[in-house]
């Protein structure tokens, strides 16, 4: 069999190209942008989040190869997303119901204003070399992500900050002595562009080597051999997939309908776990009134299933 007949059949059963991307630029005419961008992807049958603002965009998109590369051409048509680079990965059902260009105020929120990584920025890794740096005994590993995603998945050895929120970062930044214990910073997150913005942080924080995973964790996933992996468990994503493991494919992982937090095997497997109505992470903090109207949510969106329809939730 071919490398070409192979593709075509990977292809045939994950029929949904997924593209993250990112892109800091100065962009001052994020609004009038939205509707066309809008456009164009609902004609296309592309789905997903854009986020646009004067900071440069943000996001994730899925649909079929024309629809995703026609909505790309778009977006590097124009002077300010000339560069933009983007992770593809493919997915067997479709990883979004509908599609969302919002405009915002910042493209990933920290709520830290003049942090510019077009102007001052880490030290890009490379997926290839990333190993050599967080094995080096004078490197502290910092994971950037939420704590409900970091629950699942971390670089071995890496420190994690325990935050809900990237808006806690700079303040656990500030309140943690330890990271001027050794000379180097290495910085992760899902695709990179928490990165760009911890690392300006850190860097103006009077931090010298500072350095990030070009990519991230979906490009680190996408080139390193899995017997050279040094990335323990899953990595959450924000679709319908929850998760990917090595070379992207999808991994085990289910989400709570009710809270939106990623549940294992185990999780499920619990009493306090109903589907679509309450799960382990959530049970204690929702009132019986709360999950009463969760089934009644999850019944119409099985309804809908099986009448061939779909229910947005």
């Amino acid at each position: 069999m071919t490398e070409e007949t192979m593709l075509s059949e990977q292809n045939a059963a994950s029929p949904y190209l997924v593209a993250a991307l990112y892109h800091f630029v100065a962009f001052p005419r994020f609004r009038e942008l939205r509707e066309p961008l809008q456009a164009l992807c609902e004609a296309n049958d592309v789905k997903g989040t854009l986020l646009i603002a004067h900071e440069g965009i943000n996001g994730t998109i899925a649909g079929p190869d024309h629809g995703v590369e026609a909505v790309l051409a778009f977006l590097r048509a124009q002077p300010e997303f000339k560069g933009l680079e983007h992770k593809e990965s493919r997915a067997a059902k479709a990883p979004f119901l509908r599609m969302k260009v919002r405009l915002k105020k910042e493209i990933v929120t920290m709520g830290i204003e003049d942090i510019d990584p077009t102007r001052v920025v880490g030290t890009y890794v490379a997926p290839r070399d990333w190993n050599a740096l967080i094995s080096d005994p004078d490197t502290i590993v910092i994971d950037t992500r939420n704590d409900y995603e970091t629950e699942i998945g971390l670089f071995k050895g890496a420190v994690d900050p325990n935050i809900k929120t990237f808006r806690e970062f700079p303040d656990w930044v500030r309140n943690h002595d330890g990271l001027h214990d050794k000379p180097k910073i290495a910085m992760y997150c899902t695709g990179g562009i928490r990165c760009e913005k911890a690392t300006a942080y850190m860097k103006e924080q009077g931090f010298d080597e500072v350095y990030h995973l070009k990519g991230g964790i979906l490009k680190y996933l996408e080139e390193v051999p899995a017997e050279e992996s040094l990335w323990e468990g899953a990595c959450f994503v924000f679709d319908e997939r929850v998760s990917v493991v090595q070379d992207l494919k999808q991994g085990e992982h289910k989400l709570c309908r009710a809270c939106r937090h990623p549940l294992t095997l185990e999780d499920m497997a619990s009493p306090r776990y109903e589907a679509g109505v309450s799960c382990p992470h959530c049970y204690e903090v929702r009132t019986e009134e709360d999950r009463d109207r969760f089934r009644s949510r999850e019944k119409q969106m099985q309804l809908a299933k099986r009448r061939g329809q779909k229910h947005l939730g």
